[in-house]
């Protein structure tokens, strides 16, 4: 009889720390932000922009000539600022603080000044500069957007259960509406300094930590981040941190209404041309069904459904990265996924990985092995 081992086996997140390796949270943080406000990119043809956007399940709340905001069908603040650029390029995160005291309480921490947003957005921010150099906004008081209609999520018939009787389910191919921001990974050549400034600077705290396979003992090189609001529910990861040979934004997820919303509106993008990087699946760390998208400027952009909610409470997970521990069931990650696929993007990775094995960060030759393990795994 064939013995089928679990790719998956291990590989979740009831792992411990050990005695000695990261707590995963600041003992005493400067404050302790809420969400995601949005996320800010520059591009060059904004018209294309949005049309990838509308095909994406965003709606405009606002459009001139040198600026695009994108929202979410939630009550709130828009989910992607695009400004006029001569090139496509991540500008980077805004945070939600808890309130104008909490932003004025990093100014003062960090010596930088506190700003008013434009008219547009409303309210405050304070613009801080993490150790890989991206650029990191606190707003608060911004002016809300009213909900729009959402995309109600389809009555299911599950195991034996009869919630739908004497009627059939249709879901028509049409965009996915995306309902809010949910999270933004970051590739970074000083993972460790970086991670602890979020940690410190944000209060946010690690859900799960992923390390080389055999290296263990020299750390993680990559975490999941949520926000800490003591009781309240918070997704598993709104901030995702990766050890690479690059400083770079890596993908960014939105939440849709359930699974058809999600597959069903794979259809439409693929009906429109547009090209599907990796999916459908379900992820280990963080639970959530996933699709992955490039938009025309070549950013990867997920809808994502059904992710876990912890507390405060959780402590962080350890696990292996490998490429099979991505998802509990999908294909297999694409190349395009792991940024291998022969192009553009992967040659500036691999340029770069040749200039970080030269320059004084924490991607070392020990580190490039454990990677290329796991792109193989």
């Amino acid at each position: 009889m064939t013995n089928h081992r679990d790719p998956h086996a291990g590989l979740h997140s009831e792992q411990g720390a050990l005695r000695g390796e990261h707590p995963g949270r600041a003992a005493n943080p400067i404050v302790k932000v809420h969400d995601l406000a949005w996320l800010e990119f520059e591009k060059p043809d904004l018209r294309g922009a949005e049309v990838f956007a509308h095909a994406f399940g965003f709606a405009t709340s606002l459009r001139t000539s040198d600026e695009l905001h994108l929202r979410g069908t939630d009550a709130g603040g828009p989910c992607v600022l695009i400004r006029r650029g001569r090139r496509s390029r991540f500008l980077g995160p805004a945070f939600q603080a808890a309130d104008a005291n909490d932003v004025l309480r990093l100014a003062d921490a960090t010596g930088t000044a506190v700003a008013k947003l434009p008219e547009s957005l409303g309210g405050v921010g304070v613009d801080l500069v993490d150790p890989s150099g991206l650029r990191v906004r606190v707003v608060t008081d911004t002016h809300p957007l009213p909900a729009l209609p959402p995309q109600e999520p389809l009555t299911l018939n599950l195991g034996h259960g009869t919630a739908r009787a004497n009627t059939t389910q249709r879901p028509p191919r049409e965009p996915a509406k995306v309902q809010r921001l949910g999270h933004v990974v970051l590739q970074t050549t000083t993972y460790r300094a970086t991670l602890d400034w979020y940690l410190e600077h944000l209060g946010l705290i690690v859900s799960d930590f992923l390390f080389h396979p055999g290296q263990r003992e020299r750390g993680p090189v990559m975490s999941f981040i949520r926000c800490d609001r003591g009781s309240a529910l918070t997704d598993h990861h709104t901030l995702a941190m990766t050890l690479g040979p690059r400083n770079r934004y890596v993908h960014s997820a939105y939440q849709v209404a359930d699974l058809d919303a999600l597959a069903a509106g794979g259809e439409h993008l693929l009906d429109l041309g547009y090209h599907r990087s990796w999916g459908i699946g379900r992820h280990i760390h963080g639970s959530q069904v996933f699709d992955y998208w490039r938009d025309p400027d070549g950013f990867l952009v997920e809808h994502f459904t059904d992710g876990d909610l912890f507390d405060r409470t959780l402590e962080p997970g350890w696990a292996p990265m490998t490429a099979s521990g991505l998802a509990q069931w999908g294909p297999p990650a694409t190349k395009d996924f792991l940024g291998i696929k022969p192009g553009r993007e992967s040659l500036h990775e691999l340029r770069a990985l040749l200039a970080a094995l030269r320059e004084d960060n924490e991607f070392d030759l020990n580190r490039l092995r454990g990677l290329l393990k796991v792109a193989t795994s």
